[in-house]
């Protein structure tokens, strides 16, 4: 067994005791968030031995594996096709210079695809059913990805992209969304989870779910996307704020301000983030979805340096809180809508 193995296995072990202990001490009426979880959590999603959780890789696979075991421990329902998982079925593709993947409508489609260019990925969802007789049947989708761009050329002897911030992150943000939904007051909304695959080359996961959403895409109310909040970002306010990709396109923004979110409107529209996540399949659907974030623009995004070192874990942690009370207002409050004329 290899050190990393042992190293991954301890890690695991760990958290398993965090959730077990802070579950004994805690109530169901005031669920807490402890910034050791959020470490350990992302610690083990941007470890080494998830090598960079490459969309089709064994680091991916491992990476919704531990995934849907936090989901399990958490009591989420499983909601993919195979227990936690949805799977996926790709083909890589040249496209524009760039090696991208599409997703295959179906398995015959795969016989027509080159072995070498086929991958296979999940993504991994579980699901809170609402309470109200009428509300349950609408749903809130809350996701980030999980995927990054795995190895690259070597830096200093570093070839791993953990992706610690993008976009381990905003995972382990729904993960203890999940975990403070099920240990609060039930959602009146059913709420889905995603930790979505294969943003990171095509938006393959967000796709996929579209294809074969868990509640009729007719009856979702809202997508809210979680995005890189491992550092502040000044221009939100600092520590413990974000901003709202989108927030000028429908009523969401105002609705989490209003309530008291520290959350502001996208400070860098020329860099369009509104279009740059997994929120924007849903926009494209009728879906009113949005990414929060606080990516400051750090000079370690897709490189070999955004590793979990460089994450402050008092401004995540207090992020992740705001996102819970964001999320509750989303599945118990009025529905969000467009805007006129702001729909994508």
């Amino acid at each position: 067994m290899s050190n990393k193995t042992i190293l991954l296995g301890a890690i695991l072990f760990l958290a398993g005791c965090a959730s077990a202990a802070e579950n004994a001490q805690e109530t169901k009426s005031a669920p807490t968030l402890q910034e050791q979880r959020v470490r350990t959590l992302l610690t083990a999603l941007a470890h080494d031995s998830m090598e960079g959780r490459r969309a089709g890789s064994p680091g991916a696979v491992r990476a919704a594996h531990f995934i849907a075991e936090r989901m399990q421990e958490i009591g989420l329902v499983a909601a993919g096709d195979s227990g936690f998982h949805q799977r996926i079925q790709v083909a890589r593709v040249e496209q524009n210079g760039r090696r991208r993947m599409v997703l295959l409508p179906n398995a015959a489609a795969l016989d027509t695809i080159p072995v070498a260019d086929r991958a296979f990925d999940a993504n991994v969802i579980g699901m809170i059913r609402g309470s109200d007789p009428v509300l349950r049947e609408e749903a809130v989708v809350v996701g980030a990805h999980f995927d990054h761009i795995g190895i690259l050329a070597a830096v200093d002897g570093d070839s791993i992209a953990n992706g610690a911030d993008d976009d381990a992150s905003g995972v382990v943000a729904v993960l203890e969304i999940a975990r403070a939904l099920r240990e609060g007051p039930a959602p009146k909304r059913t709420v889905i989870f995603v930790a979505f695959a294969g943003e990171e080359v095509g938006g393959t996961g967000s796709k996929k779910y579209l294809s074969q959403p868990v509640v009729p895409l007719e009856q979702t109310v809202a997508q809210f996307q979680i995005e890189m909040i491992g550092r502040p970002d000044s221009l939100a306010g600092g520590p413990g704020r974000t901003w709202l990709t989108g927030y000028e396109r429908s009523t969401m923004g105002r609705m989490l301000a209003d309530a008291g979110i520290a959350i502001v409107q996208d400070p860098r529209p020329d860099q369009r983030f509104f279009m740059r996540s997994d929120n924007y399949a849903f926009a494209r659907v009728g879906i009113p979805a949005h990414t929060l974030s606080s990516f400051n623009l750090h000079t370690d995004y897709h490189r070999v340096s955004d590793e979990v070192e460089r994450i402050d874990f008092a401004h995540m942690t207090a992020v992740v809180g705001e996102a819970i009370r964001a999320v509750r207002i989303l599945t118990d409050g009025p529905r969000p809508e467009w805007l006129p004329g702001m729909r994508p």
